[in-house]
């Protein structure tokens, strides 16, 4: 009898996609949990499977880190964000809030704020991309838009945007990585962060 072919009963036998899926979905939570050093070795040994079946679906941990890279960051960047932010038939206001609601819903995960402060601390180059991506997609158009709108002799900087930005993405690091409570009602802090922001550049 061939044994290769006998498999333990109750096992699923996972069709390629589902096999990489698996391996993606292991990836995430491991290097959330890790960082971006920990090896595929243990990592194999943590999903039941051999490190080799990890490189039949990823020819190597960059390779590997690329597709989690996208998996947790570029895949929860909506599309709709960006023309939905560029609307000025909405209100100001109105836009802001709704995007960074969204966009706070969809990165206050565990795994995307372990794996965004360990790529820093590591020297990945994940955190400048990401960070130049979302820059270029959303915060230069909307810097010129404020700049058209702002009070006489007011100037807003890129940098003034940031610090938006920061002040917002700070309570998902206290949260996931400081484990320091932070209140239930984000919504309502966002909303305060941005009246407050449009109030100081004379744009309320």
């Amino acid at each position: 009898m061939d044994h290769r072919t006998q498999h333990p009963a109750g096992r699923k036998r996972l069709s390629p996609d589902e096999r990489r899926r698996q391996i993606l979905d292991g990836a995430v939570a491991y290097f959330a949990e890790v960082g971006l050093g920990g090896n595929t070795r243990e990592l194999s040994a943590r999903l039941g499977v051999t490190q080799s079946l990890i490189f039949n679906y990823f020819n190597s941990k960059s390779e590997l880190i690329e597709a989690v890279y996208n998996e947790v960051y570029l895949n929860r960047v909506s599309p709709k964000w960006a023309p939905r932010l560029a609307d000025r038939s909405h209100p100001l206001q109105t836009r802001l809030t709704s995007f960074y609601k969204e966009y706070a819903a969809a990165i206050f995960t565990y795994e995307w704020m372990r794996i965004f402060v360990s790529a820093g601390l590591a020297g990945a180059d994940l955190n400048a991309r990401y960070l130049n991506h979302i820059s270029e997609l959303f915060f230069e158009p909307l810097l010129a838009e404020l700049n058209d709108r702002a009070s006489t002799g007011v100037t807003v900087s890129l940098e003034d945007i940031w610090l938006l930005h920061g002040s917002i993405v700070y309570l998902g690091i206290r949260k996931f990585v400081y484990r320091v409570r932070v209140p239930d009602d984000v919504d309502a802090i966002i909303e305060q962060a941005i009246a407050n922001f449009l109030t100081v550049y004379g744009l309320d």
